[in-house]
């Protein structure tokens, strides 16, 4: 092959890259455009971050290794100080269920708050585990821990779609209808 002939593939061959749109999994196009604010999008949900709880046993509520931030599993511990407990399928609905999530949700940002400082930091929820207290025959954990992923996105736009498991325990610490874990990537 002479010369001539390789410079010019290699110059197509630029030209048809540079004209193919690339799709970025980390581009926030709506948010870019816009001011990231998630706490401002708290105070339009009528949302007050609760002080983070201390953990309860021999671990930390969060850990940092790089750019990454791995909170502990967390559960609906409300402004009063009482866990919403019971198990989805005998004495909880989906509803209750739900709601448990959200205020796990609530406390985790509180954590998440807590550890950064400004919640415009978050570049991205990158993992949710959620955990169900659920009866052997309850099938509808996706339906509780949507109101984790619901309040996510709601805060965080773009940046709050993650990757998620969702499933059912048979018991859970102190009989919490959740318990639900992430991993958040940060500036």
């Amino acid at each position: 092959m002479n010369k001539k002939f390789i410079l010019g593939f290699l110059i197509f061959n630029v030209i048809l890259l540079s004209c193919s749109p690339v799709q970025k999994e980390t581009s926030f196009n709506s948010e870019s455009k816009k001011v990231f604010n998630p706490e401002a999008k708290l105070k339009g949900l009528g949302i007050d971050l609760p002080s983070p709880a201390a953990p309860v046993a021999n671990f930390v509520n969060v850990v940092r290794v790089d750019n990454l931030l791995f909170l502990s599993g967390n559960g609906p511990l409300k402004n009063d100080g009482k866990f919403i407990t019971g198990k989805l399928g005998e004495n909880l609905t989906i509803e209750e269920g739900y709601e448990a999530a959200r205020i796990t949700g609530i406390n985790q940002i509180a954590i998440l708050k807590l550890a950064i400082g400004d919640l415009s930091k978050v570049k991205r929820i990158v993992k949710v585990l959620g955990m169900v207290n659920a009866s052997s025959d309850f099938t509808d954990h996706p339906k509780v821990i949507n109101g984790y992923s619901d309040l996510m996105v709601e805060v965080f736009g773009d940046r709050g779609k993650h990757a998620r498991a969702a499933v059912g325990m048979g018991s859970l610490p102190f009989n919490i209808a959740v318990e639900i874990e992430m991993i958040v990537e940060v500036e």
